[in-house]
């Protein structure tokens, strides 16, 4: 299928203005001051008057089958379904295990990846889930990256009071295992960290960065606005060329909270938008802990507040084109997708965000395909 968007304007994130863009298939062929659609069989020409034009955001953090269970069986969140990531510009997820790593294995987590991907947009995974040692599907990390495809690394929890305290030695030796199944199989090797609010702090990955060999790139702690003291240790981490994780609000109340927390990092010396991403940490659940460890309550996130923590963000004055990098090129550096996903350029695919001047969402092309025009849901997830 052929695809001629006309009267883009353009933010790649870098705002080149406004251009017309042909796709063929999944893939951006073409990207023109003028392209004319005459002569081109079975063209299909949507034009946005001016609209800008982004690159599909990248959610780095999404619990695709559900997470939850911290209260009992009936506090599962269910699973993710399609339109929720489409209708708020989402058009790649890397999918992962919480808390409950036994009623949600390793076989749904990869068997839902693919069926997202199935449905239309792209959804990769990460093996085990808190643990450590890690629990895979072929009894190996680097094995699991290998050999089964939606999985580009690993996820664990790291100082936290539902973690097996994993140790810098423990990281190093994960890490090792990530990094060497990344490099033989072409993907990214990526060790994703849930970070609590454990002493420990960033500690075993300082260590495991003092210690060893693997690329700080392959690093990844998130949910970084636990405390000062954890962010501070964020700032010393992309100084030193590393990447951070920051968890988008699950509630409108908490988006002017983000907003500083982002800026308070964004401000410090060495700290730009290149290194810094946020994530969802969608169908995930939200306990609330007191001060003996006990659940007194429990929600769960939601994909919609990555993009209105985007708008809250340029509303406060940061530039469309900062901002859009938290959700782009930043997380495609760390799937290992630069120049494939989180960019608007020829070759890549063509994953297309739609905005209008209010930077409302409008429309959305994931991979070629239209899920939405106009405010109409036109792709949708079986059952849905």
């Amino acid at each position: 299928m052929i695809r001629l968007i006309k009267n883009a304007d353009i933010y790649a994130p870098e705002h080149i203005g406004k251009k017309d863009i042909l796709i063929a298939d999944e893939k951006i062929c073409a990207i023109e001051d003028c392209i004319e659609p005459s002569g081109i069989p079975g063209l299909e020409v949507y034009d946005l008057e001016g609209k800008k034009l982004l690159p599909g955001y990248i959610d780095l953090h999404v619990h695709i089958t559900g997470g939850g269970g911290e209260l009992g069986p009936s506090s599962r969140v269910p699973e993710s379904f399609l339109t929720a990531f489409t209708t708020n510009g989402i058009t790649t997820v890397l999918g992962l295990l919480g808390t409950d790593g036994i009623t949600r294995s390793m076989e749904n987590l990869v068997t839902k990846a693919r069926a997202l991907t199935e449905e239309g947009i792209t959804a990769y995974c990460l093996t085990s889930s808190y643990a450590y040692p890690p629990v895979t599907m072929t009894g190996k990390v680097e094995k699991d990256i290998m050999m089964l495809d939606p999985v580009i690394g690993v996820k664990l929890a790291v100082s936290d009071h539902r973690s097996n305290n994993p140790s810098g030695e423990d990281l190093i030796d994960l890490a090792t295992d990530a990094r060497r199944g990344g490099l033989l199989s072409g993907k990214a090797g990526l060790v994703t960290m849930h970070m609590g609010t454990g002493k420990g702090m960033l500690d075993p990955i300082l260590y495991a960065l003092d210690h060893s060999d693997v690329p700080i790139k392959n690093f990844l702690p998130t949910h970084m606005a636990r405390s000062h003291a954890l962010m501070d240790q964020g700032v010393e981490l992309v100084r030193r060329g590393g990447y951070i994780d920051f968890t988008a609000p699950s509630e409108d109340a908490g988006l002017e909270k983000m907003v500083k927390t982002l800026h308070y990092v964004l401000d410090q010396e060495g700290v730009t938008t290149d290194h810094v991403s946020i994530s969802s940490d969608a169908f995930g659940s939200q306990p609330k802990f007191n001060a003996k460890g006990e659940c007194i309550g429990l929600t769960y996130a939601s994909p919609e507040f990555l993009h209105k923590t985007i708008k809250a963000l340029v509303k406060d004055g940061m530039e469309l084109t900062t901002a859009i990098k938290l959700l782009t090129t930043t997380p495609a550096t760390l799937i290992a997708k630069e120049g494939i996903k989180g960019c608007v350029r020829v070759g890549a695919d063509a994953d297309l965000l739609v905005l209008d001047d209010e930077l409302n969402i409008t429309s959305l092309f994931a991979r070629g395909k239209v899920a939405v025009w106009n405010h109409e849901i036109r792709m949708k997830g079986r059952f849905e």
